[in-house]
């Protein structure tokens, strides 16, 4: 197979070799060059045609998210950021991701080397992942941004849900932070429960669940142990947390911990789903969307087993087709729907409930 071909924009001379070093580790990657500014980048991407991006946020003569906004309405291609862990730097990364990019890794505040040493195997996951995207030009040549629903509810938002004890699992990676939101925008006030496990780390989480509060009718916010789990709120599991369901008598709550990774991933979708299986049973709907790998497709079959009904986002319309692939080709997925579906065909199923 032809190696990945991935171009690096970084103003850190220091970083960029960083970057080739850790990524040339992996067989099928090949470095094939490096730019410290997007100016440079744009004809390094015209005369190598590289298969991935990597790109800085925080540039000179022009920042990552105005090259990113015109490199997706011009030459859409793979894109993985690489971004800070702070508050603002949480945002800018949640903004390129509505951009159009496919993923980010966080960049260490002090000792470059061998911080970024310690997510390598996540650096050459996800630029291996963005090789394989479905990245889509929207008309606009971006990522349209979901306005905030108005006040004329649509027939989806009228619906009128009559349960009030169905849990609404869904757990989303590569991808996932734009999918969940399009499915959290178009669900009534009144919808029951959500928990949601994506793939992201710690900061981050909040960050996205916050705006994801500003966007949404229902309620979204990061998951603290104890939380109450109740109509037209969402909980996020925090980054590098796991989230469990429990139940005492009729009242659902969640737990946070910090037990070891599940499939390479804390949060897991495989310990949410398997929390949601064991104390939801029948009173529950999974939802699997984009994302690399095999995470939550196991507990998916179990909540099938034990009566959930169970969704997967479709290929056509995933970044990266690999959890819901897995889970399908395990048997744990009743219905495989467009991501503009999904939102209707859970109101539909818990109104019937």
């Amino acid at each position: 197979m032809a190696k990945i071909r991935v171009l690096t924009v970084d103003d850190s001379a220091l970083m960029r070799q960083v970057l080739a070093t850790l990524l040339s580790k992996d067989p099928g990657i090949e470095v094939i060059g490096s730019a410290p500014d997007p100016f440079i980048a744009r004809e390094k991407i015209k005369a190598l045609n590289p298969d991935v991006l990597t790109l800085d946020v925080e540039m000179p003569k022009m920042d990552g998210l105005t090259f990113l906004e015109k490199l997706m309405r011009g030459h859409p291609m793979p894109v993985v950021m690489v971004s800070s862990l702070t508050e603002a730097g949480c945002q800018t990364t949640l903004r390129a991701l509505e951009l159009g990019a496919v993923d980010f890794i966080t960049k260490p505040k002090i000792d470059l080397r061998e911080g970024m040493e310690d997510v390598a195997q996540d650096l050459i996951a996800k630029v291996k992942a963005a090789a394989i995207a479905n990245v889509k030009r929207q008309a606009s040549g971006v990522r349209r941004e979901m306005t905030p629903l108005t006040s004329h509810p649509s027939p989806l938002m009228s619906s009128m849900i009559k349960t009030t004890d169905t849990i609404i699992a869904i757990g989303s990676s590569t991808g996932g932070t734009e999918a969940v939101k399009d499915v959290l925008m178009a669900l009534p006030p009144n919808t029951p429960p959500i928990l949601i496990t994506q793939h992201m780390p710690e900061r981050f989480t909040k960050t996205w669940a916050d705006r994801m509060n500003s966007l949404c009718r229902i309620s979204v916010k990061e998951a603290e142990d104890g939380d109450s789990v109740l109509p037209g709120h969402a909980l996020v599991a925090p980054g590098s947390y796991h989230m469990t369901l429990v139940r005492s008598g009729a009242r659902y709550t969640v737990r946070i911990n910090q037990d070891p990774p599940v499939n390479r991933h804390r949060p897991s979708v495989d310990v949410l789903f398997a929390s949601v299986a064991q104390y939801a049973g029948a009173n529950a709907v999974g939802v699997i969307l984009t994302g690399m790998g095999g995470d939550g497709a196991k507990e998916m079959l179990a909540m099938k087993q034990a009566g959930a009904f169970t969704i997967a986002q479709d290929e056509a319309s995933c970044v990266v087709f690999g959890m819901p692939k897995e889970a399908i080709k395990l048997g744990g997925v009743d219905k495989i729907l467009p991501l503009s579906e999904i939102p209707a065909a859970i109101v539909a199923y818990v109104s019937k409930l």
